[in-house]
Order: structure tokens, then sequence, then C-alpha cells
């Protein structure tokens, strides 16, 4: 857990004058793991000269207070269509098409990276007019819509002050940055399960395990509208596998034996980003050094909870209040992968070892409430714990006074299942049902687990769904 709260610091821990010839190894190798995770930020002291600086006038908003032992920072993959990027097709303004928190917590050398949807509609803070950008008023926009507005300041202090999480410094990269590092490396091997074609994403690919150079890799996670069911969230998974494919990549022996290839990588990268003014080559170095002893599986990916915004459903909303206790774990340092907990032992308090697990069991959901739009929230709550959830709604033939599990006979264990995770809930057998169970919301609804006082309520940060480097791929060719 990270110590008291302070003003930002360089995060020094270790004397490098001191450091063996097996540490520098060690530092380098972390190093690179790092900043690739962080979207390829390079720190080699010989090309730092290459990097574009920005000065952000951050006392210029309230900020929330850092955390000693955290360093945050804020990762934007821009699109901006200028330039080489014209080959990537017209945008108006530019703005983060890749929005990510990475935190790192140079205490236990773990880091965690949050992807923020570019779907995401928020409560946007208003800011003032800065060179080349008009500003805006305070308003109800997407969360990567600041930057069109007020540049990398005004986006900076949208997501502190929407996330509540403290930011550190910055890092900005664009199109050719990004293939460029890939093809500097030799390529990334990844696993295409099926083929791909996104003439938007300049990307046409065969199924199977294949290396993919840095135009391929470009267009494989920009790629939306050819691939799952085309939204931003399957995007942000792909971009995820990447990243954890692209991690064992620069980490191998063959890219970290080769001055050469060390070398093109970090002045491809240094080449094509933007930090703030503060994010200096020592800063950086005691990063690296700090996370000296990185494992892949102490580097976390995860994805801001979220679901459909009820104003505009091709919007998300964050979903409350899993998503604050996600930026309060991830302000306060915590490790998400759980790789110091030990597994709890799967256990039936009736004894019923034939339980069915959650994603065994389909259920429809009923509002019986008033209140407009619950029983959509439900299905996401009830889905993230691993539900299938089949249909939602008003009740249409059965109206409980209070939050009731009605069962189809022979699915009693399947309404104790549910009636846990509920927390508060009457159970009773129905004829007729069109799914397992039918769970209607009465006048008692106080959130799944039964709201705040339930005893046994599961903290977002143990059911994020997120994956480590070491899982970010689980190659099915």
């Amino acid at each position: 857990m990270a110590g008291r709260r302070s003003a930002p610091r360089s995060p020094r821990v270790l004397d490098p004058a001191r450091m063996s010839a097996g540490q520098w190894v060690a530092c380098a190798a972390t190093a690179l793991a790092v900043t690739v995770s962080l979207g390829g930020y390079g720190w080699y002291q010989g090309i730092v000269g290459n990097i574009t600086t920005h000065d952000v006038d951050t006392d210029a908003w309230d900020r929330p207070v850092s955390v000693e032992g955290v360093v945050n920072l804020l990762i934007l993959g821009s699109d901006i269509r200028s330039g080489e990027n014209a080959d990537y097709g017209e945008a108006e303004g530019e703005r983060p098409d890749t929005m990510l928190i990475a935190s790192i917590n140079v205490d236990d050398g773990t880091a965690t990276l949050v992807n923020l949807p570019r779907d995401l509609v928020v409560q946007l803070p208003g800011c003032e007019p800065a060179e080349g950008y008009d500003g805006m008023i305070a308003q109800t926009a997407m969360l990567n819509s600041a930057m069109t507005f007020g540049g990398v300041g005004c986006q900076w202090s949208a997501v502190e002050q929407v996330t509540g999480v403290h930011l550190d410094h910055f890092v900005m990269m664009d199109f050719t940055g990004f293939r460029d590092m890939v093809d500097a490396v030799g390529g990334v091997e990844m696993c295409i399960p099926e083929p791909i074609a996104d003439p938007k994403a300049h990307l046409e690919l065969d199924a199977g395990l294949q290396t993919l150079d840095g135009e391929e890799s470009l267009g494989f996670v920009r790629s939306r509208y050819s691939t799952e069911d085309g939204s931003d969230l399957s995007r942000i998974e792909r971009q995820q596998e990447f990243m954890g494919a692209m991690l064992r990549q620069v980490l191998s022996s063959e890219v970290m034996t080769s001055p050469v290839t060390v070398t093109n990588f970090l002045g491809a990268v240094t080449d094509s980003i933007s930090t703030d003014g503060e994010l200096t080559v020592d800063i950086m170095t005691d990063l690296a050094i700090a996370m000296r002893e990185v494992d892949l599986g102490n580097v976390q990916f995860v994805t801001v909870p979220n679901g459909q915004n009820r104003s505009d459903p091709n919007r998300l909303s964050m979903r409350e209040p899993d998503a604050s206790e996600l930026f309060q774990a991830i302000n306060n340092g915590e490790d998400l992968t759980g790789a110091d907990e030990e597994e709890p032992e799967e256990t039936d308090d009736s004894g019923d070892e034939s339980a069915p697990a959650p994603s065994e069991i389909t259920v429809d959901v009923r509002n019986n409430t008033g209140v407009t739009g619950l029983a959509t929230e439900v299905q996401a709550q009830l889905e993230s714990e691993g539900f299938d959830v089949t249909n939602t709604g008003n009740p249409e033939a059965r109206f409980p006074g209070v939050t009731t599990v009605y069962h189809a006979p022979g699915q009693e264990a399947a309404a104790s299942v549910l009636a846990e995770a509920v927390g508060e809930a009457v159970v009773e057998q129905a004829e007729g049902l069109t799914a397992d169970l039918e769970l209607v919301l009465g006048q008692d609804w106080d959130g799944v687990g039964g709201g705040e006082n339930a005893e046994s309520q599961a903290s977002v940060t143990d059911e994020l769904g997120g994956t480590t480097a070491e899982a970010a791929q689980d190659s099915p060719c």
C-alpha cells in the first residue's frame, strides 16, 4: 500500500554508482518493459533530445493530491492527421485515439494500465483559451474531446477532475511513431484467430500466427469496424493483447542483446513523442531503476468499468460506484493483479456441490421500482458477475413489492446462487419463465450485493476482468 500523501517527487530509490553490472542489465530490461507497456516511451539519454516537450500549467485547476510511492502517467495516442500522419485519413481537430492512465507503484514493482474508452461520455470541466485553442465551457461530452478545444493541458485537467487520480506526467505518441517503433524491433508476433479486412484501418490479415510489421500493427490496434462487434471496447481488448505481445517481444533475448535494435527502437520512439517539460531523463531513469524487478505478471491491463450511455446508445458512461472504486485503488497504488493473494476455496454454504456457475445461469431482469433504466444497470452488474442476462424490461406477469428471484422447477440451486449474489431477495418458484430465473427488482432494491451494508460485497478491484502482460494473449493458434 502507498504511504502518506505528498507533493510530486522524483522516485529515486537506488544509487546508480553502487549498482552491479547485473543490476544494470535488469534495469535496462525493466526500462524497456515499462516504456513499451506505457505506449513506447524511450529514456535513452543519447537521443532524448528528439523529444518534443510542452509546458502545462497544472496550477490552473484544483488537482487531486498525489500519493507517495505512486507515479501516474497519462498516455495519449494522438490521431492528428497532419504531416506524415496524413496518410491515415482526415479528422477534425486533434484528439486522443487511445487514452489510458499508467500507474506505477515504485515500492511494489507493479504497473496498472487503465484504458479510458474514446466513446466515454463525462461531465467535462471548462478550459481557458490557450495558444492555438479556443477553450471550452463545462459541458457533457466525450472525454477525449477536451484535447480538441484546449490542447493537452485541457485534456490533462479533464482526466484528473473526472477520475480523481493525480497525474504526474503525460506522454503522447502519433501514428507514425507507433509504426516506426514496431518496425525497429522487427515486428510483433500475434495470433489472429480470424481473417481481418478493414479498409478504414488500412488492414488486411489472414488468420493464424504471424509477425505484424509496423503498418499492420497500427492497423490492428486501430481497427474497429471489421472485427468483433465493432465497438471501442473490443478495440481496447485488442490493444491490450498487442501491448502484452510487444512487451514480451522487447524483453526477448534477440531484442535485448542487439545494440542496433535497441538504438533503432529508442530512436523511433523519441522522434515521435511529446511529453511535459517536467518529465526529465533523471525521472525516467529513476522509474526504470525502481521497476528493476518488474515481472510480466505484475503489469495489469484493465478498462474503466462502463455501461451504455442513457442518452446515446452509441456512447458509454462510467459505471458507478465501480469506476470510483477503481480510481481510488489506482490512486492508492493497490496491486490489482492479485499475485499475492491466495485463491479462495470455492464452497457452497448450502453444502450442494452441484450448484451451477453464474455463466451457466440465464436471467431475465424486470424493473418494478419505477426508476427508469435500472434494469439495464443491473444487467451490466450481473453480467460483470458472470450471469447470462437474456432480457430486461418492466414486469409482465409478476409484480412483487420486494425484490424476488423467481425460478423454474428444478432451478432451486441456480436461484440460490443469484440470491446470494444479489444480497437481499425472496426466492419463489414460478411457471412460464422464459429463462432459468427471473429477477424482479422491488422497492427495497439496494444494488447487487445489498449495497454498502452487505457483509461480503466484492470490491470492483477483485472483479475487473483485466489481464496481465503475462497472459495478455492466450493464443488459440
